[in-house]
């Protein structure tokens, strides 16, 4: 998400040296969730010849990207999703990683059925991982692994009240085979630089590595007017609207959310909009049906083609991370809000990339994860604070033109794809 004033533009850093361009790879990119820049990536690399097959999973809750195949899409691109038949039991530990080591066998049989060069694989959790890479050793391919978040930080949080040896054990797995696959794998992509230490604690120093920061794709998600389709639809062109989009899971606390509800309910211009499933939604429900709080909307994930209409549709965006996940989880909804021009209030450690790009790009304002009495007097501030709203709006479109620029990123992922298609030095 993004908007702009005249800024320095981010650090490139290259990742390898410069690569032959001729070269034609077949590739897999699987992405569990669907997100939108994925599958961006994934038609950028079609783009530039290569035979391209995106998988994602059917059976997650997730805002999906522009994951339907187009009359516009490079010929080399195939879009396809692999399922279960079943929805994934994310909070039932030992019945996800059962579902997922199956969703993992159907993705490995899949992709080496393709005959990939390399596999390019994002989001996904330790089970898929890992039963992904057993079946490309079978035959000798490279898995780069793309890592957005340290699974096993976040089922520590889901185990929290189980007993203690039970939870020592499960977490110690987890991470073994976790970290296991990324030391195992031909390259690794991390999204910020904090991940590196944590990661070389646990054994993963890979001597193919980069960090590439995510982002979000700009022109398919735009800045629109407010008034707009999707908010006159849901009476919000005419409000002052809070809105959080996206995942609400163990890393994310709704109660800022009610909070933010509570705080506002006598003010009748005012609406706190989330667009959003999963077990923080439905908390939500619970509380807004036992408060009244008919300030507090709610709605499922939309289609990505609306997705512009919908962060139009906010005065502010909102995003709010656990202090657990500081350093090891980056919200990619900050990035969308970047492309939609919206400032931004958020509950993000200080310790967490997420926070330091709202602040040093001045695009909005960031207090403590447990500081509530903070994030309601910045709520209030921005409210009253039409000027200071549009100066933090401005403070990201030059970010994004620059740092979203699918071209310098897709040969940053081309460099890294290159040299894993490479024998390794002995």
């Amino acid at each position: 998400m993004n908007d702009g004033l005249v800024l320095a533009p981010p650090r490139p850093a290259p990742l390898v040296p410069p690569v032959d361009t001729g070269s034609r790879r077949r590739i897999v990119l699987h992405d569990y969730g669907g997100y939108s820049f994925p599958i961006q990536l994934a038609r950028w690399l079609a783009g530039q010849g290569h035979e391209v097959l995106y998988l994602y999973s059917a059976d997650v809750e997730a805002p999906r990207g522009r994951l339907a195949q187009s009359a516009g899409d490079p010929a080399g691109l195939r879009i396809e999703a692999v399922s279960t038949g079943r929805s994934l039991p994310k909070y039932a530990l030992l019945r996800r990683w059962w579902q997922e080591m199956d969703y993992g066998a159907r993705l490995g049989a899949r992709t080496t059925a393709f005959r990939p060069d390399v596999v390019l694989s994002t989001n996904t959790p330790p089970a898929v991982q890992a039963a992904l890479l057993k079946a490309l050793r079978k035959r000798n391919l490279p898995l780069l692994c793309w890592v957005q978040d340290i699974f096993s930080v976040g089922a520590a949080e889901i185990l929290k009240g189980k007993p203690a040896l039970l939870r020592w054990a499960a977490c110690r797995f987890l991470e073994r085979v976790e970290f296991a696959t990324m030391r195992d794998a031909a390259g690794l992509v991390v999204i910020s630089e904090d991940f590196l230490p944590v990661l070389a604690r646990y054994g993963v120093r890979h001597p193919r590595n980069a960090v590439v920061e995510n982002w979000a794709p700009q022109g398919e998600i735009r800045p629109l007017p407010k008034d707009n389709p999707w908010s006159r639809a849901h009476g919000l062109a005419d409000r002052f609207v809070f809105l959080c989009a996206g995942t609400m899971g163990m890393k994310h606390n709704p109660d800022l959310l009610a909070a933010l509800a509570r705080s506002f309910r006598n003010d009748p211009e005012v609406r706190v909009v989330v667009v959003s499933q999963g077990i923080g939604r439905r908390w939500l429900e619970t509380v807004k049906q036992a408060e009244a709080l008919d300030n507090l909307l709610l709605f499922d994930f939309q289609p990505f083609e609306t997705l512009s209409q919908v962060l139009a549709s906010a005065d502010v965006g909102v995003v709010v991370l656990e202090a657990f996940a500081g350093t090891l989880s980056v919200p990619s909804k900050v990035y969308s809000h970047f492309c939609s021009n919206r400032p931004i209030l958020g509950a993000i450690p200080a310790t967490n990339h997420a926070h330091r790009l709202i602040r040093d790009r001045k695009a909005g304002l960031c207090v403590e994860p447990t500081d509530e009495t903070g994030f309601i007097a910045t709520a209030m501030r921005l409210r009253q604070d039409a000027a200071l709203r549009q100066s933090y709006a401005d403070g990201q479109a030059a970010y994004a033109a620059e740092a979203f620029d699918i071209d310098r990123i897709g040969g940053r992922f081309s460099a890294l794809i290159e040299e894993c298609c490479q024998p390794a030095a002995a």
